[in-house]
Order: structure tokens, then sequence, then C-alpha cells
């Protein structure tokens, strides 16, 4: 049960770090997501939102070795993933590209939240 949460951190900040890449511009963001960023303004958002999955990788993979901040980042981990599947279910006609963040999202959640109830469950095993 003590791996649950590690291989779920493991696998979900693998999966949070392949979008840093996009951090290096447009045309790495077009192969990415499949769409064209013509905008400088989309550029921004896009190039920030990439680097800020990078944060959000190493703090996952940070927290292996961090037990005390698992539970935190798990959290704040998953509600990052499931957050993307809602608002890609609610906006709808996505590319086939962004499909794939979908079920990238879809496995890094259930093993997020198998993880966070893992760390839940030691935690709980160690109070009582």
């Amino acid at each position: 049960m003590k791996y649950v949460s590690i291989v779920a951190l493991l696998v979900a900040g693998i999966i949070h770090l392949l979008p840093v890449p996009g951090v290096m511009g447009v045309s790495t963001l077009a192969r990415l997501y499949g769409i064209q960023v013509n905008d400088p303004n989309t550029a921004v958002l896009l190039q920030h939102r990439a680097l800020l999955f990078g944060v959000l990788g190493v703090l996952m993979l940070s927290a292996i070795a961090l037990p005390w901040l698992r539970v935190t980042v798990l959290t704040v981990a998953l509600f990052s993933a499931a957050s993307f599947i809602v608002v890609a279910m609610a906006v709808g006609g996505y590319n086939s590209a962004i499909g794939k963040v979908v079920v990238a999202d879809v496995v890094a959640s259930v093993l997020l939240a198998a993880g966070l109830a893992a760390e839940l469950w030691l935690i709980g095993r160690k109070t009582t």
C-alpha cells in the first residue's frame, strides 16, 4: 500500500512534464496540441501553462522523496488533472491531440486518487 502513492506521483509527474518543451516556442506548442498558435497572447498563455506543468511535475517527483509533502501534492495534482477533464468535457469539440491530453489526465487522475487514498489510509493507521 505504501508504494501506491509513489507510483502515482512518478507516473503523473512524468505526464505533467511532457508539455514542458512547449516553453520553447509556438512550433513546439503546435506539435504538442495540434493547433496553430498565431497570436502572441495565446503563445504566452500556452508557454506559461507548459512552465506551470513543469513546476507541478517537479513537485510530484520531489514528493516521492518527501513524504510530508505527498498529501498536499497529490491533492493539488488531482485537482489539476481532473479539472482539465471537466473543462474539456464542458467545452467539447477538441482535436485528437487534446483528446490524448484528456486520456493522459484520466490516467493521472485515477492514479492520483488512488495515491491520495493510500496516503490518507497510511496516515490514519499511524494515528490509531
